[in-house]
């Protein structure tokens, strides 16, 4: 029997873990959360942090570990890939990993390898970051170099903001890194979505156009709509230049999660490229649409199994996910779904009860659950997704 072990067993983290248990492998997970529920499927949890590399590397090698996975977590991925490295597992480079978890590192890769970047640059000293911000013209925004989830992330529009977005943003950092840069105006939607490297190859991909509320936040997606919109050639041009950014990095194997913007002078910005599968349950609805699987793919990569992953897969329908949240801090009440949506709805899983305290949405630790939608069409899809606390709403206590 074949040993897995799982960096984080949140909500969001259980699919790959329930895979793990209806195939029967062993299963050992780490993180410092006991309550988290993927812990009740493991044959053995240990209370480690994730982002501790040898605390970590300590335990799978007691464990004598088949694979390693971090699903679905940036902070997770460079972890699985220290340990990977250093027992022969499966896995990327260390240092690559690292240049995709961490925002500055990967901004000066894309710089130093003539992808176009915004400018930006990291701090941990407020004075000096503060005089960049300064430096650049128009809006800027301050993000913690090594979260996840869109934590920490604020959009400075004003100087007086400014002290108040670095100290959030590096409240959210383990290393106290905060990166600032300018803002981009992109045309058309944000594309997210997950793919799949075979050896050193982007063998699939899935893009979607990623979603946002302007009346709590605007900088943390609250979904994600299947297929992305945009043209082909701007798609299969995003392909390329990730080809290429793959070759590179000697990135080997694995799920990858996306977020980049085209300019209205079609100019292609990664802003991130996770090495890990994607949150807000993308492989879920990329499972629904196109029958792939990159769950499964996930583990049994980690494993060194063969897997099936079709070189064509086209979207069947018109999916999305939802984050359900709160617009206000409070306590929960009910959660108010049109009758409309209903009908739309093909998975609902919600993480609060009765007089559970909520917070303004902020970041993916303040998600009051999820949902899987399916559309009719990729107009209905995309208009209702943009609108949809008309239709979905947390009523607060």
């Amino acid at each position: 029997m074949q040993k897995v072990m799982f960096l984080g067993a949140a909500p969001m983290q259980m699919p790959p873990i329930e895979y793990a248990s209806e195939k029967g492998y062993e299963i050992i997970t780490v993180d410092y959360k006991p309550d988290n529920p993927g812990h009740r499927l493991a044959d053995r949890w240990y209370d480690c942090s994730t982002t501790d590399l040898d605390g970590v590397l300590e335990i799978a090698r007691e464990e004598a570990i088949d694979g390693i996975v971090a699903y679905a977590s940036d902070p997770a991925a460079p972890t699985a890939a220290y340990v990977g490295n250093a027992m022969g597992l499966p896995s990327n480079p260390y240092e690559s990993v690292c240049t995709l978890a961490e925002k500055d590192k990967f901004r000066a890769f894309l710089h130093e390898n003539g992808f176009n970047v915004p400018e930006a640059q990291s701090f941990t000293n407020i004075s000096a970051a503060a005089e960049f911000a300064k430096s650049i013209r128009g809006n800027v925004f301050t993000k913690p170099v090594d979260s996840s989830g869109s934590k920490g992330v604020t959009r400075v529009t004003n100087q007086e903001q400014f002290k108040d977005a670095f100290e959030y943003a590096a409240g959210f950092s383990r290393s106290g890194r905060v990166i600032v840069e300018s803002e981009l105006v992109r045309d058309g939607y944000q594309v997210a979505g997950d793919g799949f490297v075979r050896d050193g190859r982007l063998a699939f991909r899935c893009w979607a156009n990623e979603h946002f509320d302007y009346q709590c936040n605007g900088l943390v997606p609250i979904g994600e709509s299947f297929p992305s919109i945009l043209p082909d050639r701007l798609l299969n041009y995003a392909h390329a230049e990730t080809q290429r950014l793959l070759e590179l990095l000697d990135m080997r194997s694995g799920a990858l999660n996306f977020d980049f913007i085209f300019t209205q002078d079609e100019e292609l910005y990664f802003l991130e490229i996770g090495p890990r599968n994607g949150g807000n349950l993308i492989p879920q609805v990329i499972r629904y649409g196109t029958g792939v699987d990159l769950i499964a793919a996930t583990v049994e990569a980690a494993l060194g199994n063969d897997y099936e992953l079709p070189a064509n897969a086209p979207f069947k329908g018109y999916w999305a996910s939802y984050i359900i949240h709160a617009l206000t801090d409070g306590s929960y009440g009910q959660l108010n779904v049109s009758e409309r949506m209903q009908s739309r709805i093909v998975e609902q899983d919600l993480w609060k009860q009765p007089g559970d305290p909520v917070k303004l949405f902020r970041g993916s630790n303040d998600t009051v659950g999820t949902m899987i939608l399916r559309f009719q069409s990729a107009e209905e899809m995309c208009a209702l997704m943009d609108d949809m606390n008309t239709d979905i709403f947390v009523e607060c206590l």
